[in-house]
């Protein structure tokens, strides 16, 4: 599928999000904001707002646009998977980030970077604007790419914030029906866990994966588009940083691990005040864990 294709069913599902946030006959904003508020030029906007008026969602008079109906689930464009490469360039860019290799404030050569991780300058560029709103990466002034760096203050909003997104899927999955895939896969977790548990000594490096795997799952009930895009950073980054600091990390997983188990426990019990509880001693004591990386590596 052609990028520009794919640029125009992003733009387009997002202004089906900002439609269904306001009253019927609401009057839609400008080319322009609406430009500004998806991150695309005015004449994807157009092709998008052309379509909603077909589609009967809008009315498009001159310069007066309103809202004729609520979206509906149908109307929203399928996205195309994410190719294997593009998951992969966000793994290896994370990866070369969080070791700590570049500092801060550098600024980023498109050219070297295509070659580095051998993907098109246009796709590296795309995908570093895709980046930037997770405040990791800025544009230059003057042009390029500037690295801002996974600093302490950085490590420390993103945790305060995971925190929050997480109780609350926590509660979502304490209150989701009894045939919600959900519980399978907490039924298969809690295996994995007790497995990974009884071998700890040997194979204690494998909780970062069952980590990853773990919080994916709780957050995989909450249907919200914007929580997705910033759960992506969170994984990345809480995945990586099992990777940076060696220390005490058979004892560290372990206890990861008995912390787990008591988020399953209480969800299975359908007690959702005691899975919040635990899901917050088990965030604080990851925050903590984060906060140990980055001073092994001199940033904290």
């Amino acid at each position: 599928m052609a990028r520009s294709d794919t640029r125009f069913r992003e733009a387009y599902n997002q202004l089906l999000m900002h439609c269904e946030t306001l009253p019927l006959e609401g009057e839609i904003p400008s080319e322009m904001q609406l430009a500004e508020m998806v991150g695309v030029s005015r004449t994807v906007v157009r092709r998008c707002l052309s379509r909603l008026k077909e589609q009967n969602v809008i009315s498009w008079e001159g310069r007066e646009k309103r809202l004729l109906r609520r979206p509906r689930v149908e109307d929203r464009i399928a996205m195309p998977e994410a190719s294997q490469p593009t998951r992969d360039l966000e793994q290896r860019f994370l990866g070369w980030v969080l070791k700590f290799d570049v500092p801060a404030n550098t600024p980023l050569s498109v050219a070297e970077l295509s070659r580095t991780f051998d993907v098109p300058q246009y796709d590296l560029k795309e995908f570093l604007a895709g980046l930037s709103r997770f405040g990791l990466v800025s544009r230059r002034p003057k042009g390029g790419w500037m690295l801002l760096g996974f600093t302490k203050e950085y490590a420390i909003e993103l945790s305060d914030f995971r925190s929050v997104l997480e109780s609350n899927a926590v509660m979502q999955v304490a209150e989701a029906p009894v045939d919600h895939p959900v519980w399978d896969a907490l039924a298969e977790l809690r295996q994995d866990h007790l497995a990974l548990k009884a071998a700890i000594d040997t194979d204690f490096h494998e909780f970062s994966k069952l980590d990853e795997r773990f919080h994916q799952t709780i957050n995989s009930v909450v249907k919200n588009r914007f929580i997705a895009e910033f759960q992506k950073v969170i994984s990345l980054i809480f995945h990586y940083h099992y990777m940076w600091d060696k220390t005490e990390e058979k004892g560290r997983n372990a206890a990861a691990i008995d912390e787990h188990l008591k988020i399953i426990d209480a969800l299975e019990a359908r007690d959702g005040e005691a899975a919040r509880d635990a899901a917050q001693r088990h965030l604080r004591t990851s925050k903590t864990t984060l906060l140990s990386s980055l001073r092994h590596h001199d940033l904290g």
